[in-house]
């Protein structure tokens, strides 16, 4: 933790006025378009997938005039083949980007060619087999007769018993990102994918009944559309990773036209948008482990460059205006919901209902050595902080077992924000060196992908994190007012851009090579052993140590030389694999049925989808070496593009969702037994398991048919 004397004091920060100045460090040139509230689908040829020609559409700049960066050539776009398709690429030989290919993807990155670029040729080209059919779908059976549900929001569950005690619900709710079959649709839905409620679970992945009829246009998405705020499809979605429900409430969703904009759910219902400038086409999205942060990769395609656009966000209670403290709804002022924070403190630690966002600035992906990335493909990050650091008190075991029959407030386990409100300086001191100085993480790292380059880039978050913590923790209590009281979307105004603090910009610190083509990439969330899982498309699973680049809440000087491969860890997982999956739990492990240790250790295995085998693996890791420990394959799944692990927060389940890209469709999987905390239903400790197929211990839940091709798909536990 650093002293209080590191800190930065009124006097060294004067305001500066607003400037234009470089895209990296200069004006962010975003446009804050709200707090309120076109499709289209491109085939690709049979077995070419072309990404070169044209002048490009969209949000691309269209045309070759303007600078070409470093990494720019006039040559010939390359050409390879894999699974019997040709891929023409956005690079030449020399792997440097050919401008008017570069600028044609950027405008296709929402559609088929986009999908097929970054993600590569449907499972049916490399011609594996689907395996056996597991058992299930198991019957559905209609949630009768419960009070809060209207009758055209229905509930189909598939074990237990309904009763009339609700227990203690849980649900998981999820969005996905498709390619939309007609303009009408908007090409992201909102989703359950399970729920545990009045004795009953539902193991098919639906719309959620808490919706109440609204329908598959996510609710968010349809009141930007309607506002004319969204014009093009989706790229990328993304949400934190917390462990505790409603810490990642909000998901983020990147769209073709340039604009960020909130997913909520049910219970967290605030809709923030932001609208990166023209020439900054986004290609992937991340968000911090307590949604402090969101990083956008973005194709720059005036310079010809890759970037990385820091969007700061603050949660906020649900409903609540950034601006206006006393224009809430239904509220007369902030309110106390899920302990959040009473102000509005982008870059902290938040329950994750998002209602403000800004775009601090761009980094370049040039690292020391003048190694660059100009075509991003993928970023994920980490900063090694558990969200249970996070919370006011450290009861929570007690909490747990008691059936949870009161709330977060009266156990005394809610989130740390709206008891220690920062206006008081005790609580700023206590922050900074006191009791509560290990609830914020130090630094983080984020780790890029560029598919066509062969590149890795790994990016020091903690010059960020640093800062803006000295600002919410040191100095007086004067300068902190002053500077929340100046909230707003200019360089000078509350939270700071680059252009008017660059101190604070993270820092690319390594970029290796690889000699085959990266196509996904996760980073260990919190605990011991932080490392970078990269898998590359000839079907290699690679694992790099992280060093102390992600510390969670203790302070590290980390080396670049720490960031390495760990060769002992690679493994052969299948071809294309095209997305990771964190583990929200192992049924084989003991632990996962204890309340206090369930999330003991997140880093112990890894999900791999890999779409050219039509396959998930999970693979898990001992002292020295991996292993693959369970495998799902089923000819249900056409071609799965990606995956998402269902959390099993206070109850259980063991669900994987997985997105079908040719079949139109999610799935779900369970692989371990369900139980409920309270014992209403499915009773521990055998509870209610799964119907194994030729001893393979998966069954098939179901799927839910969806208006497009879905390609992402991110999922949280909600209360």
């Amino acid at each position: 933790m650093a002293s209080a004397a590191t800190f930065s004091t009124a006097a060294e920060e004067k305001s500066a006025p607003a400037t234009t100045a470089s895209a990296t460090t200069g004006s962010t040139g975003a446009v804050d378009i709200g707090r309120s509230v076109n499709s289209g689908a491109e085939g690709t040829g049979g077995g070419t997938i072309v990404v070169a020609g044209g002048t490009g559409t969209g949000t691309g700049s269209g045309n070759s005039s303007g600078s070409s960066g470093s990494g720019a050539s006039s040559g010939v776009p390359i050409s390879s083949t894999f699974c019997n398709t040709t891929i023409t690429d956005v690079v030449d030989a020399s792997l440097k980007v050919v401008p008017d290919a570069y600028r044609a993807m950027a405008g296709q990155l929402s559609k088929e060619a986009g999908i097929a670029y970054r993600y590569g040729p449907p499972a049916a080209a490399c011609g594996a087999s689907g395996g056996v059919p597991l058992y299930g779908p198991r019957p559905n059976n209609l949630t009768l007769n419960y009070s809060f549900m209207s009758a055209d929001a229905q509930n189909l569950w598939q074990l237990g018993k309904q009763v009339a005690n609700p227990g203690l619900y849980s649900s998981n709710q999820a969005n996905v990102a498709f390619v939309a079959d007609t303009p009408a649709r908007v090409g992201i839905t909102d989703f359950q994918t399970t729920n545990h409620m009045l004795g009953t679970f539902a193991q098919l992945p639906q719309l959620s009944w808490t919706h109440y009829g609204s329908g598959t246009d996510s609710v968010s998405v349809l009141a930007y559309r309607k506002a004319g705020i969204v014009s093009g499809s989706p790229i990328a979605i993304a949400r934190c990773s917390g462990r505790r429900a409603g810490y990642c409430a909000s998901g983020l969703a990147v769209f073709q036209n340039g604009v960020i904009g909130t997913l909520g759910n049910n219970t967290a219902t605030n809709q923030a948008t932001l609208k990166l400038p023209a020439n900054k086409v986004p290609t992937g999205i991340a968000m911090t482990n307590d949604s402090e942060f969101a990083l956008v990769t973005v194709w720059d395609t005036t310079a010809l460059k890759g970037q990385v656009a820091v969007v700061a966000l603050a949660g906020l209670c649900n409903d609540c205006s950034p601006y206006n403290r006393n224009a809430n709804g239904s509220y007369s002022a902030w309110y106390n919901w899920w302990r959040e924070w009473s102000g509005v403190y982008p870059g902290l630690p938040n329950v994750g209902n998002i209602a403000f966002m800004k775009i601090l600035g761009y980094v370049d992906l040039v690292a020391s050595d003048g190694s660059a990335m100009n075509a991003p493909t993928e970023i994920t990050t980490a900063t090694g902080l558990d969200p249970f650091n996070t919370v006011a008190e450290a009861r929570i075991t007690a909490a747990l077992t008691s059936n949870l029959a009161k709330d977060d407030d009266q156990a005394g386990i809610g989130f740390m924000g709206f008891t220690h409100p920062l206006t008081v300086q005790a609580n700023r001191q206590a922050f900074l060196n006191g009791n509560l100085s290990k609830k914020y993480a130090k630094g983080g790292v984020a780790v890029v992908l560029s598919k066509s380059e062969k590149k890795v880039a790994f990016l020091d978050l903690k010059p960020l994190f640093s800062y803006v913590n000295s600002v919410y923790f040191g100095g007086d209590i004067g300068a902190f007012n002053t500077r929340m009281a100046s909230l707003g979307q200019a360089d000078n105004q509350w939270p700071y851009t680059f252009a008017n603090q660059p101190r604070q910009a993270p820092t690319v610190v390594k970029m290796i090579s690889l000699s085959d083509k990266p196509t996904a990439v996760k980073t260990t969330v919190w605990g011991p052993n932080q490392r970078a899982w990269i898998a590359t498309q000839d079907g290699t699973l690679r694992v790099y140590s992280l060093g102390g680049y992600a510390p969670g809440g203790i302070a590290a000087t980390p080396a670049a030389r720490d960031i390495a491969e760990l060769p002992q860890f690679a493994i052969k997982v299948g071809r294309n694999p095209t997305s990771l999956g964190i583990s929200r739990g192992e049924p084989e492990d003991p632990d996962i049925y204890s309340p206090e240790q369930q999330y003991a250790d997140q880093n112990k295995q890894v999900l791999v989808n890999s779409r050219g085998d039509r396959k998930i693996t999970w693979v898990r890791f001992g002292a020295n070496s991996s292993s693959i420990v369970r495998t799902l394959q089923d000819p249900r799944m056409q071609d799965p593009i990606t995956i998402e692990d269902a959390d099993n927060f206070a109850n259980w389940a063991f669900v994987l969702t997985v997105a079908d890209y040719e079949g139109k469709a999610v799935h779900n999987f369970r692989y371990g037994p369900v139980l409920f905390i309270d014992d209403i239903a499915c009773p521990r400790p055998t509870g209610c398991p799964v119907e194994p197929t030729n001893g393979v211990k998966i069954e098939y839940a179901g799927k839910m048919d969806l208006q497009g091709k879905p390609f992402q798909l991110t999922g949280t536990n909600v209360p």
